[in-house]
């Protein structure tokens, strides 16, 4: 194969045998000669004139093959036989995974050293991100419309590339994206149901939700929600899955055996994402025009309770995680630059301390020491020592990483 890079200017002297019809005075003879069309046209006393210009014409023409040849094999790579450099071998402890939204990969970081130890490409927009319930798989949102902040006039948007919209499917021991499924128009976050075998995923630009069937890889069904779905979860006794749509500041509650949409409620303006207590019996959402989090009842359907964060504007709630004992709810707060944390026994803050640029996705390691935050603007994931709300380490990931998910061995 030709290296694209090898591209030289050099002379090549091209010999056009169809030459021009001239006489000659052969050397060797006094009878007058022609060349006509690149042949000798003699009299019989020129045959060593005619022998000695078809020699020389050949041996031009084998020269410039040759020289053709050197040429090709001086500009050719012989194939890279140097391989990726191998992810250690994953054994005990845990890994934190990282979409990055405008350079399109995952970053991987391992838990002990917390080193990026692999970077890995995935497609466009890359924003939710979640395991299958084995945790040998993880499951990426892609997109292939264009970012649109609020505000945005979105006529002066690209068009969006409706071929890039789906579901990376990631193997978790091969680290790499094996397949790509279908997840609706522009699908932004996404759960999955108890048995792993449905996908509920929120289609921003669509206005709807979608289940896919993971293995066929096919949407089954499309379901129509309030304007601006985002946050994606599922009860934990896997009956109703909950979506928010921001626009309306709503959460709308889907059974999960009919499809349907039971009820919609208001929680509070732009809300963003859910996180359930573990008996189901509650639920936290964020609203981030608000600075709140809403307590919803999540039996019932309803909100029962507002939590106060900060002034509206400066304080955003976006991202929620609960701690492995269930005692906390610590809430990512985007341009507000903070992480809150909120007690889930009386439902009253606790605490807050500053993480970074625009804080995004937020996740916690599995014994519930460490917490990780995506830095949208400044490109890296805060490193969060839980026992004393400080900032151990900064890691430098892809460009404007979104979301965060953790696994432990």
């Amino acid at each position: 194969m030709l290296d694209a890079g090898c591209i030289f200017h050099f002379p090549f002297v091209i010999l056009d045998l169809t030459l021009e019809e001239k006489p000659i005075d052969p050397v060797s003879s006094n009878v007058k000669s022609k060349i006509t069309n690149g042949k000798w046209k003699m009299h019989p006393a020129s045959n060593i004139q005619h022998l000695f210009f078809e020699e020389f014409r050949i041996m031009l023409r084998l020269a410039a093959c040759c020289f053709l040849t050197m040429f090709i094999a001086a500009c050719a790579k012989s194939p890279s036989t140097s391989s990726p450099t191998p992810i250690p071998v994953w054994k005990s402890g845990y890994r934190v995974y990282v979409t990055n939204e405008i350079s399109g990969d995952l970053s991987i970081i391992d838990g002990s050293t917390l080193e990026v130890i692999a970077t890995v490409p995935l497609g466009k927009r890359p924003r939710g991100i979640h395991a299958s319930r084995d945790k040998q798989t993880i499951y990426v949102a892609l997109s292939g419309s264009p970012p649109a902040p609020p505000g945005v006039d979105e006529s002066t948007l690209p068009p969006p590339d409706k071929k890039a919209d789906g579901i990376g499917v990631f193997d978790v021991e091969q680290n790499k994206i094996v397949r790509v499924i279908e997840g609706g128009s522009d699908p932004e976050n996404f759960d999955l149901s108890l048995d792993g075998k449905t996908m509920f995923v929120s289609n921003e630009d669509t206005s709807t939700a979608s289940f896919i069937d993971v293995a066929t890889g096919k949407v089954v069904q499309t379901i129509s929600v309030g304007e601006e779905p985002e946050g994606v979860r599922l009860r934990p006794d896997g009956k109703v899955v909950y979506v928010t749509a921001e626009t309306e500041g709503a959460v709308y509650v889907i059974d999960v055996a009919t499809h349907k949409v039971l009820k919609s409620f208001k929680v509070g303006r732009r809300p963003r994402n859910i996180v359930f207590l573990p008996d189901g019996s509650r639920a936290y959402v964020g609203a981030e025009n608000d600075g709140t989090v809403a307590l919803i009842d999540s039996i019932k359907h309803e909100k029962i309770q507002t939590i106060t964060l900060g002034a509206p504007g400066e304080i955003r709630p976006m991202g929620l995680a609960l701690s492995p004992d269930a005692k906390k709810v610590y809430v990512s707060t985007g341009r507000g630059r903070k992480v809150f944390v909120i007690d889930t026994a009386t439902n009253q803050v606790t605490t807050e301390f500053e993480v970074g640029l625009r804080p995004w996705g937020i996740a916690i390691s599995p014994d519930g020491k460490t917490l990780f935050t995506a830095n949208g603007p400044s490109n890296d994931l805060s490193v969060v020592d839980l026992a004393s709300n400080t900032i151990l380490k900064k890691i430098k990931v892809g460009e404007t990483p979104w979301g965060v998910l953790v696994i432990g061995r």
